[in-house]
């Protein structure tokens, strides 16, 4: 550590203080006598403007400051699963034991518990030489979650020493030929990537539990998407529920700048969550970063590169790991007002002219990637991230930076969300370009018509549109009797399909092979309208068919047997339709 800064400004949470000739952009410091931790923003001769991570109420000029000499690192190693963390990795449950609800002004506390011991398994042997990646042994850090101990990058050598037994993230469990320690516990700067050995193409879907999501506008696992929507659309359930469905490993959940009653209900609820592929708790697979709109805004700007460096790091492990963002607005809210204080140029809006450029730079971290070490280990980080436009205006700066970035777009239409319609995703407004990277994996793994289906499902959605715009201008009477069959099967594929329950336990989630059975089964179902309208079949009795009711309750039949009874009901609708009337 380096002392001798002295302040000389105090705006808000930003401090300038002189004598720090020595120090670096992004190197924490302690800023003033209780220590409040923050970080250098900009250096003009010995004089650092600061952000400082708490409130700033009360500190005076002429207090010092203490520069640490590193950036804001985060702590990795056993124990990260299950934990809640503010913004600059402050475990809060910690802090809380200390200071009671709120937390106190300097008040710190270790990211991981150093007294906490783990059973240390090694792989490795004595002798080994090991490379940066490669797994030196094996902690269970939660009965679902295996946690592997691996040569932090920069290191590696020789083994002249490895132990087995319990100890603390501190204490080395590994001793290389040169000397160099290594424990359990990693530190990485947050700002940094991770490093890995390759990119590799996304040709893997991320399973959501979400027909409309999997079946229409599908993600690729490594891939990143966006939930745009104004107030109450739904965004905050529809990323709870990924938490809970998706197909994922590790999940870290960034609650950044949301409402405290919001973030409350985060903090209250996940512990209580039952993990329904495992039937154990939630919190086990979860890290959640949390920082709400009071807490500063400097906290709140670092909290998704907190979240994206541990979602790496489990990546590195080979897992499949879910960063879960609510919102990014509130994190690009938070560089406009640290920019604002910079006296930098604004952009559109006001936002710094440098958003995309970061908003890139927190996206391209996700990916699906070949780790470093030995063995062919494959991880991926996906990021889902919500987007709160003002008044739902989606050509507003933040969502038209990050929909240049991300290739999926899931718009939700407040009109829907007011309907109780989950998710409430607008299909004429949202898309995915992964679709034609992942269709592969579609035809070999669920069916070989996924393609042609969904191509079905989009035609009748798109029918449907035209024809409510001639409803609205002439009424329902002047449509023919085929454009009749339309409106009525497209309504029973939006409501019960396209609308799923997110307290349902039977279609709370959808694999994809039900989903498209689901889909077939609904287009089969036009298919025979259409053929007996064909054959001069009166439209009365052909919505009075009584395949309609069970259609519509296909989505409540559990998962077995399903196949047999679906794939029963379509060969009755095609048998059905090739009856001699």
């Amino acid at each position: 550590m380096t002392e001798g800064g002295i302040i000389v400004r105090v705006s808000g949470p930003t401090v300038v203080a002189k004598n720090m000739a020595g120090a670096r952009i992004h190197n924490r410091v302690l800023v003033g006598e209780d220590h409040l931790p923050g970080e250098v923003i900009r250096l003009e001769a010995d004089r650092a403007t600061i952000q400082v991570y708490e409130d700033t109420t009360g500190l005076g000029l002429g207090e010092g400051v203490t520069d640490v000499g590193k950036p804001l690192l985060a702590e990795l190693g056993p124990g990260l699963l299950g934990s809640v963390y503010d913004g600059v990795q402050r475990p809060l449950h910690a802090i809380r034991a200390k200071s009671g609800d709120f937390i106190g002004r300097g008040l710190s506390s270790p990211p991981l518990d150093r007294e906490k011991r783990w059973e240390f398994r090694p792989v490795a042997r004595e002798g080994d030489v090991v490379c940066p990646g490669d797994v030196l042994g094996v902690v269970a850090e939660t009965p679902r979650v295996d946690h592997l101990v691996m040569v932090p990058p920069g290191n590696g050598g020789a083994i002249r020493q490895i132990l087995a037994g319990s100890f603390s993230v501190l204490e080395p469990v590994a001793l290389l030929a040169d000397g160099t320690a290594l424990p359990m516990l990693q530190r990485w700067p947050v700002r940094t990537p991770r490093p890995f050995r390759r990119r590799l193409p996304p040709t893997l879907p991320f399973i959501t539990g979400q027909r409309v999501f999997d079946v229409l506008f599908p993600l690729a696992a490594g891939g990143a998407a966006i939930i745009p929507g104004g107030f109450g659309t739904g965004k905050t359930v529809v990323e709870h529920s990924l938490a809970r469905y998706a197909g994922a490993d590790v999940i870290v959940f960034v609650g950044c700048g949301e409402r405290g009653n919001e973030m409350t209900e985060v903090l209250a609820d996940f512990p209580e969550l039952t993990d329904p592929s495992s039937g154990r708790p939630l919190m086990e697979r979860t890290v959640l970063v949390v920082n709400t709109s009071n807490m500063p805004v400097a906290a709140r700007e670092a909290s998704v590169y907190t979240g994206i460096t541990i979602a790496e790091y489990y990546r590195d492990m080979g897992y499949r790991v879910a960063l879960l963002a609510d919102s990014i607005s509130r994190w690009a809210e938070a560089l406009r007002e640290i920019s604002s204080r910079l006296e930098e140029m604004p952009g559109e809006e006001g936002y710094p002219t440098h958003l995309a450029s970061r908003l890139a730079g927190f996206y391209e971290r996700g990916g699906r990637v070949s780790c470093l070490g030995g063995g062919e280990r494959e991880g991926t980080v996906t990021i889902v991230s919500a987007v709160s436009p003002p008044g739902g205006d989606f050509s507003e700066p933040v969502t038209q930076s990050s929909q240049r970035i991300a290739a999926v777009f899931w718009a939700l239409d407040p009109a829907l969300a007011h309907r109780r319609h989950f998710p409430a995703v607008d299909w004429k407004k949202s898309y995915s370009l992964y679709t034609g990277a992942i269709d592969d994996w579609f035809r070999e793994n669920v069916s070989a018509e996924c393609t042609a289906l969904r191509g079905g499902l989009m035609a009748l959605l798109q029918r449907e549109e035209e024809l409510q715009e001639v409803v609205q201008m002439v009424g329902i009477d002047a449509l023919q009797e085929q454009e009749r069959i339309v409106l009525t099967v497209s309504r029973m594929v939006r409501e019960h399909f396209l609308r799923q329950s997110a307290y349902s336990e039977t279609d709370a989630s959808c694999r994809p092979e039900k989903a498209f059975l689901m889909l077939k089964a609904f287009l089969s179902f036009h298919t025979l309208c259409r053929d007996l309208l064909a054959r001069k079949v009166p439209v009365e009795s052909v919505l009075a068919l009584p395949f309609r009711e069970e259609l519509e309750r296909m989505k409540e039949l559990p998962e077995e047997g399903f196949r047999e009874t679906v794939n029963a009901l379509i060969a009755r609708i095609v048998t059905e339709g090739g009856r001699d009337r």
